[in-house]
């Protein structure tokens, strides 16, 4: 029986669930920031290039 019950306390906590949605919470902000960094970046990409013309 001693060997059930560190089993048994580990499936009755809730760390674990815990520890996953932090996990899913932390992609899903990478994400976010990854994108809006792409899409800055192509935004001032396209403005360097307009102001490079423009001097040209």
């Amino acid at each position: 029986m001693s060997v059930l019950r560190p089993i048994q306390t580990f499936l009755k906590s809730e760390d674990g669930p815990t520890a996953v949605e932090y996990a899913v919470m932390l992609a899903l902000i990478v994400i976010v920031c990854l994108t809006a960094i792409k899409a800055v970046g192509t935004n001032a990409s396209g403005r360097f290039n307009a102001v490079k013309n423009a001097l040209t």
